[in-house]
Order: structure tokens, then C-alpha cells, then sequence
């Protein structure tokens, strides 16, 4: 069954789910929840994990879902993910997808429509169904590619990763890891911005604004870095001005929580120091080899390995490619590559294995 949905989310904290599409082979259906109906059906039909969900780059619609419903999608199966393990780039956008497997050219004419306005015209629905169309259609070709070269062992794990990052970013507590700029903190830091993060999402939770309009992450970031012990030494950091005295109290309570957390129940924290020239020249050549393996292989080379994933690999630090198919793929040849076993030279412009 193919998934999809509408939903906006610019000016409230939690989304509105304004359309659910659900598509098989035979038909597809547009499902109104801003209407008054019962919807307890559709959330028992995404939680049943005999039928295979099917989305395109799950990871917002899996989260609105199990927000709507309290339980989230089970036996997800995400063709921007399982398309990367069959020759396309990483973020291939659906249009480009059904082009590809359908022979279909996808209108995009109602792609900025307000999908909460009523009634819906026919155009806009068509749209709408459009998304789960043609997923049946490239799901059953992409399973019988995917089996063909032993390759749907990896790719479902990689969906129930995406799926289970969904769930855990509608998860309060654990708002304080999408907070941008915190890469500098220490572990007390991190500790504070985990309680005033948890903090700032009650309040805007409570009032369905977005988080960064009761504070920013900047803001966010430089009260967990000085840990302000009153409401003046609060007042002073810039951007707070906007809280309430009762919400400011409630920031000064959290960065108390944080300061007093044991030490063995703060967050942990992986610092990458700068790496020397030597290091980064490594990393380069690396580089080149997993562009290699990723050409040889038809699998995107971001899916199986970024910069610092190599850093890690090369100081012989844990790492994805230790494991599973990254090893299997990526993680031999680099090994032979450092251990000057193989090599890499340039053919006809193009850099191959020695």
C-alpha cells in the first residue's frame, strides 16, 4: 500500500495533517481528516505489519502519522531510500523517480497549493493521487531488482533506520539533537541544552507555535553555554527579551535541572578535532576510492560513507564501515587502499582501481 500526505506546518508547532493518500495497484483514495470522521481505521491499517507501506522519503509523513495516530507506520519501505541502492543519487526526488521507472512526466502545477483550504478541485486531487499512483508500480520493479542482486537484506534496514529517526524526532526529549550550532558544547553544556530545549518545546507545544519563535537555536545555544543562574544574567543574553517572566523562569528551572544532572546522565559528546593536512590528503584519497566503489557498486556514495565517517575509519575509530554491507561494500577496498595493497590511477579521465 502507498502512503503519502498533505500537511502544513509553517506557523503551528504541531503539523496539520490536511490529506492522507493511500494507493494499491487497483485504486487510490484522498482521506480528509479535517473532516469530521473517524480515522481510527486508517491508523489501524498503517500499524498492521503484514502490509508493506510504501513512501517516498518517509521521514516527515511518518512522523505526522504517528503523531495523528499515537502509533506509527509499521513495514516501511521507502523508494528514495532502496533507489539509492539502484544506481540513482541519494535525495532523488519522486517526479524524477516515476519518470524513470514509470515513463510518466508528472504535472507539478498544484505543488504550492494550500492543502487546508476546502473544497479541493479536481486538479488538486489529481495532484494528490499522483503521489501514490505509481509507488505500487515501482515498488514490485524495485523489489525484483533489488532481490536480483542480493540487495533487500540492506536496504530494509536502512528504511527501519529512517522510519525509527522519524519517530524518535516527534519525541520532546529528544529535542535538544536537532538544535543547530551545539557542536561546541561540553557535556555539562549539552546537559543544560537538553533541559532548556525539553523547556522550549513544552511551551511552544502548549501554544502550537513554531520552537523558534519562543526562542532560536542561537539563542537556545548561548543560554546552555553561560547557564544563567538569575533572571538578570538571563535578560542579558540577546533574544530572550521575547519571554515571559513566567516562561524565563521556566528557562532558569531547566538550566538548574541541567547544571545538577549527575554527571553519569549527561549526554555524551564526540568531539572531532580539526584534522592535520596529512589527515584531510587521506580522507581525499579515500575520497576517491568510495566514488569508486560507489560507481562499481551503483550505490550512492553519501548512503555509504561521509568525510567524517572516513576520519573515523582512518584513526580506526568506530565507524559504519566496520559493519554489515557498508564493510562488505566500501569497508575492504579502503582497507587494501591504506594498507597499499591496491590503488587508483586515471583512465580516459576517469579514476579507476588499480
Amino acid at each position: 500500500m502507498a502512503v503519502d500526505t498533505e500537511f502544513l506546518r509553517e506557523r503551528t508547532y504541531f503539523p496539520k495533517l490536511c490529506l492522507i493518500q493511500l494507493g494499491t495497484h487497483d485504486e487510490q483514495v484522498a482521506i480528509d481528516p479535517l473532516a469530521r470522521i473517524d480515522l481510527s481505521g486508517v491508523g489501524e491499517l498503517l500499524a498492521d505489519p503484514a502490509i508493506p507501506k510504501v513512501f517516498h522519503a518517509c521521514s516527515q509523513d511518518v512522523e505526522i502519522l504517528t503523531q495523528t495516530f499515537g502509533t506509527p507506520p509499521e513495514n516501511v519501505f521507502d523508494t528514495q531510500i532502496a533507489a539509492a541502492f539502484l544506481g540513482h543519487r541519494l535525495q532523488l526526488g519522486y517526479g524524477t523517480l516515476v519518470e524513470s521507472y514509470c515513463g510518466v512526466h508528472l504535472d507539478k502545477a498544484a505543488s504550492l497549493t494550500d492543502w487546508s483550504r476546502r473544497p479541493l478541485d479536481a486538479e488538486q486531487l489529481a495532484y494528490a493521487l499522483d503521489d501514490v499512483r505509481y509507488l505500487p508500480k515501482i515498488y514490485d520493479r524495485m523489489m525484483k531488482r533489488l532481490k536480483a542482486k542480493n540487495r533487500l537484506e540492506w536496504v530494509l534496514p536502512e528504511c527501519e533506520a529512517a522510519r525509527l529517526h522519524a519517530i524518535a524526532a516527534a519525541d520532546p526529549k529528544e529535542a535538544y539533537l536537532h538544535v543547530r550550532r551545539a557542536g561546541g558544547l561540553t557535556r555539562r553544556q549539552l546537559g543544560v541544552l537538553r533541559e532548556v530545549a525539553l523547556a522550549r518545546d513544552t511551551m511552544a507545544r502548549r501554544r502550537n507555535i513554531p520552537r523558534k519563535w519562543v526562542l532560536g537555536d542561537e539563542v537556545l545555544v548561548e543560554v546552555a553555554k553561560r547557564m544563567p543562574t538569575t533572571m538578570e544574567r538571563l535578560r542579558k543574553i540577546r533574544g530572550t527579551a521575547q519571554l515571559s517572566e513566567g516562561d524565563a523562569n521556566l528557562m532558569l528551572i531547566a538550566c538548574r535541572r541541567g547544571k545538577e544532572c549527575p554527571t553519569a546522565d549527561l549526554p555524551e559528546v564526540v568531539h572531532h578535532s580539526k584534522p592535520s593536512q596529512e589527515a584531510e590528503s587521506a580522507v581525499d584519497l579515500l575520497y576517491a576510492m568510495l566514488r569508486v566503489v560507489a560507481e562499481e557498486s551503483r550505490i550512492a556514495a553519501p548512503l555509504i560513507a561521509n568525510r567524517e565517517d572516513l576520519l573515523d575509519f582512518i584513526a580506526g575509530r568506530p565507524n559504519p564501515l566496520q559493519d554489515g554491507w557498508r564493510a562488505e561494500v566500501a569497508g575492504e577496498p579502503l582497507r587494501r587502499l591504506m594498507a597499499g595493497e591496491i590503488g587508483l590511477t586515471i583512465k580516459r579521465g576517469k579514476v579507476v582501481r588499480l
